[in-house]
């Protein structure tokens, strides 16, 4: 009787001392980090984007624009896939009119670019919605990444259309087209995104200057 006693005193003991073992709770546990495949031919550049970033601003950190840049060279690559491309980003826009494919005009890439960089929710960097000759045939959309709190301008584009899928970076200012920024239209895709809804607007098509269409919806 006495060994049983004692037996259980100890048990007790060693329980209490693991119940008052601090415990973190699940809201204080990190999240699983992020991790994206970038094709081998795609390493090279996105380090060089994620340096291009870097240098923007001392305020930006470097394993977020390292995140950035691989997440969108692998977004991009999936894209691309998913887009089916084939020939010219013209001709692609052609098959799409005519309902031959799904996705691949100039927003829609720019819309699902924005949509997977958001869902990283960086805090040194952020995401603009950025327009050349907005509401023409003519049309192309990008994504700009700055960092917090610095003016479109100085930003660096991101885009994938004109490369028909293969993703294209550098400064979104240019002596040669002026893209304007236009934050409207950036939350509205944020906000279909979060319920889950493809883009619903209609849009100015790239492949012949005598197609007639709706346009965006007024700014």
């Amino acid at each position: 009787m006495k060994s049983q006693i004692q037996l259980l005193t100890y048990v007790a003991a060693v329980l209490s001392i693991f119940g008052a073992w601090p415990c973190p709770a699940l809201g204080d546990q990190q999240q699983q980090p992020f991790s994206f495949q970038v094709q081998k031919s795609d390493v090279a550049k996105a380090e060089k984007l994620a340096d291009e970033l870097t240098s923007l601003s001392p305020r930006v950190n470097r394993d977020e624009a390292k995140l950035l840049a691989d997440c969108a060279f692998a977004t991009v690559t999936k894209l691309r896939r998913e887009y089916r491309m084939f020939g010219t980003p013209i001709f692609n826009n052609f098959l799409i009119y005519h309902g031959l494919r799904k996705r691949g005009y100039c927003y829609q890439w720019s819309e699902d670019l924005l949509i997977a960089i958001d869902a990283l929710r960086l805090k040194s960097l952020e995401l603009h919605w950025g327009e050349y000759d907005p509401n023409t045939w003519r049309e192309n959309n990008c994504i700009v990444v700055t960092p917090k709190g610095q003016p479109f301008k100085q930003g660096v584009m991101l885009e994938c259309w004109r490369h028909l899928g293969h993703l294209y970076f550098g400064p979104v200012a240019s002596d040669w087209e002026t893209y304007v920024e236009n934050s409207a239209y950036a939350r509205r895709v944020r906000d279909r995104a979060a319920g889950s809804k493809v883009s619903e607007h209609n849009h100015p098509v790239a492949f012949q200057s005598g197609v007639a269409t709706k346009g965006k919806p007024g700014e």
